[in-house]
């Protein structure tokens, strides 16, 4: 990519966004900004510039990360427990109604599910959706996976869901709400600092929660934190339990 082509796509991505394209991030050694949106070795990344703020966060879904992920997630993995995969039955479709920077929906794409992610916070959405056209240019088993089974959007899930016809609702709604920061010493994890900072608490995930349950065909699953209460205080047909986190799962009675 030669440098006008980077300086152009920049500008077009800062009128998009409504945000200031800027040269420089500091002034007399002090950032102009909290957070800034850079180009840097051929992906998108965020950055903090305030003091003691971790280093810069970006998607990628081909990186050794990843690698390693592909390579321990299987079917008796939790995640795949939870989205219920079954030896012999046909991968779901799977909404990713609260996508992230796409881990979880990435790690579903590899275990064969089709997968609908969304992201309504632009910011965030646009780190996932460089993360997926970066796959998408790959030749490997990651970037295959992406292309064939992996669809992102900037999107309310509640209005996608409830614009659809029956017979085209996802057969799994999952839901990874935005978690209240931990009140603890050690630092949260990095990319966790950036979506607290970013997004905030959930606050309307309730209401995705009743959407989800209405509109899914088969279930829906939450992301919890392993001591934290129901969503809504909606009890779960079965929990599948990590170290940290749980998935509460709640099944939908045919109908």
């Amino acid at each position: 990519m030669t440098a006008p082509t980077i300086a152009a796509g920049s500008k077009s991505l800062a009128d998009e966004l409504g945000l200031p394209l800027i040269k420089y991030t500091q002034r007399a050694g002090k950032p102009l900004f909290d957070m800034v949106l850079e180009r840097q070795d051929g992906r998108l990344q965020l950055r903090d510039l305030r003091e003691n703020a971790p280093g810069p966060i970006h998607v990628d879904f081909l990186d050794d990360a990843a690698a390693w992920r592909r390579e321990t997630t299987g079917k008796r993995d939790m995640l795949a427990r939870a989205v219920g995969i079954k030896q012999g039955v046909e991968r779901p479709l799977v909404l990713d109604a609260t996508a992230g920077l796409g881990r979880d929906a990435f790690t579903l794409c590899w275990l064969g599910c089709r997968v609908i992610a969304f992201e309504r916070n632009f910011i965030v959405y646009k780190l996932l959706e460089d993360g997926v056209f970066r796959a998408f240019e790959s030749d490997d088993e990651a970037g295959d996976a992406v292309r064939r089974r992996l669809v992102v959007g900037r999107a309310d899930a509640r209005e996608y869901l409830a614009g659809l016809a029956p017979d085209a609702r996802p057969d799994v709604v999952y839901l990874d709400p935005m978690f209240p920061e931990r009140k603890k010493t050690a630092a949260v994890k990095k990319e966790m600092q950036y979506l607290q900072a970013l997004l905030g608490e959930e606050e309307d995930a309730a209401a995705l929660f009743e959407a989800a349950l209405k509109f899914a065909r088969k279930r829906v699953f939450v992301k919890r934190p392993l001591h934290a209460p129901p969503l809504a205080a909606a009890k779960p047909s079965n929990v599948h339990e990590g170290k940290s986190v749980r998935f509460d799962v709640y099944v939908i009675a045919p109908h």
